[in-house]
């Protein structure tokens, strides 16, 4: 195409800016440029939605490309075709004429192909007296060859979508069968907690799955099934680990009862006197270094006293796993401020800003310690965090971590629930590290 040359388009179809800059962009092919006409044509159809062209408008470009002589588009070779709306009506599987010119139209207002027509509008090309074509009027392909770059980069992204909304789907649909499955296994088990709630909750995660979406409107979606998901795993590891240490306990007691069946050390009267004077200094806050060393020498054996008295360590509970930081502070983005510098880079700025906090509302040392004894020093931190965040609808913050503890500890609160309310109530769920 000679440099600075303007074509328009034969009779009543008129000129428009769009095609004035697709005729600019043609001119500028890179000296020796070459694409394969059919690799160029399937990238075409891979990044069809992101070029603007039907299927049928796709029908006719690869009709028009069996007319380009050889496989490989070059400027050398020429760049435009000229076949007559009968022989191209037969290459695109019988089109009509009137539906022909329809998606033509469509492939040059998308900038694909140019018309080069000649002052009759007819198609066709002059020799020479050697053959070779001297002149030409019809479809050029030159925007292909000047847009392959583009169209290249545009098929591998519409490729790399597909693959990604294909993964994404997969997992949806894994997570959706994983947590529908546990929490089956919970109500046939008779766990603890309340299922009723997480059901629901579950069912309206899948009624906002779209029948036809993109990976971006599903990504929202998996993540906060993944977050159900480690909710429900969490709670029913939890009754394994309680399971675990009630066999274990069992087991332990029973071995020490009858370890020495002939032993009279169970009624003997010092062993009493011993059990009251225990009790008595766990009741008198002023017991002296010397009544409490006096103790710890009487104290009975685990085994005897957790039979006579009938308690479990307070730190034997089962551990409860906590949720990634970053969806921590996507929900309650409050805590932030009181981190060391007024950022929070680790769990270990969250405790320390939950110290912070904790002295600030008014929750008592022994509520928190209750906390991280019950919950893990990690989930203390991050009730402490979802208090703050939810400062005006709590009237005692301390009863209420509290209350959050026992149920805790009862298997009937779920940590998880509460975060993703209060993630949507600050504008949704973001992709975040775990």
């Amino acid at each position: 195409m000679e440099s600075g040359y303007v074509t328009t388009p034969f009779g009543r179809r008129p000129m428009s800016l769009g095609m004035l800059a697709s005729q600019q962009l043609a001119e500028a092919i890179e000296p020796g440029m070459k694409r394969s006409k059919w690799k160029l044509f399937r990238a075409i159809c891979e990044a069809r939605p992101a070029l603007g062209v039907t299927d049928r408008a796709l029908t006719v470009l690869d009709a028009l490309l069996t007319f380009y002589p050889d496989d490989e588009i070059s400027e050398e070779k020429g760049l435009i075709v000229f076949p007559s709306n009968a022989q191209l009506s037969l290459r695109a599987r019988g089109m009509t004429p009137a539906t022909l010119r329809r998606h033509l139209a469509v492939l040059v207002e998308a900038g694909l192909i140019l018309r080069k027509d000649s002052p009759n509008g007819k198609r066709y090309a002059r020799r020479d007296r050697a053959g070779a074509i001297g002149d030409a009027f019809g479809f050029s392909v030159a925007p292909l060859l000047a847009r392959a770059v583009e169209i290249e980069s545009l098929a591998a992204q519409a490729v790399a979508d597909r693959e990604l909304l294909r993964v994404t789907r997969e997992r949806l649909t894994l997570c959706r069968r994983d947590i529908s499955k546990l929490i089956m296994t919970a109500l046939e088990e008779e766990i603890s907690g309340d299922w009723e709630g997480i059901s629901a909750m579950f069912r309206t995660l899948l009624d906002r799955i779209p029948r036809v979406a993109t990976a971006e409107e599903l990504a929202p979606l998996l993540d906060e099934m993944r977050l159900l998901r480690a909710e429900v795993v969490n709670m029913l590891e939890r009754r394994i680990e309680t399971q675990k240490m009630d066999a274990n306990g069992s087991q332990s007691e029973h071995h020490k009862q009858n370890s020495n069946p002939d032993s009279t050390y169970e009624l003997e009267p010092s062993f009493e006197t011993k059990q009251g004077e225990k009790a008595a200094a766990d009741n008198n806050p002023n017991a002296g270094p010397l009544e409490e060393r006096s103790l710890k020498q009487q104290k009975p054996s685990v085994g005897m006293s957790n039979r006579a008295g009938g308690a479990a360590d307070p730190g034997a509970r089962a551990s409860l796993k906590s949720f990634p930081l970053g969806l921590v502070l996507q929900a309650c983005p409050s805590i932030l401020d009181y981190g060391p510098g007024g950022s929070i880079g680790n769990w270990r700025d969250l405790m320390s800003a939950a110290v912070v906090v904790r002295s600030m509302l008014g929750v008592s040392p022994s509520a928190y310690e209750e906390a991280c004894s019950g919950m893990g020093q990690e989930n203390a931190a991050t009730e402490i965090a979802c208090i703050l965040e939810r400062g005006g609808h709590i009237n005692s913050p301390g009863g209420y971590l509290r209350d959050l503890t026992r149920r805790t500890e009862r298997g009937e609160f779920a940590i998880g629930p509460m975060l993703m309310a209060l993630v949507r109530a600050n504008g949704g769920v973001r992709r975040y590290a775990s």
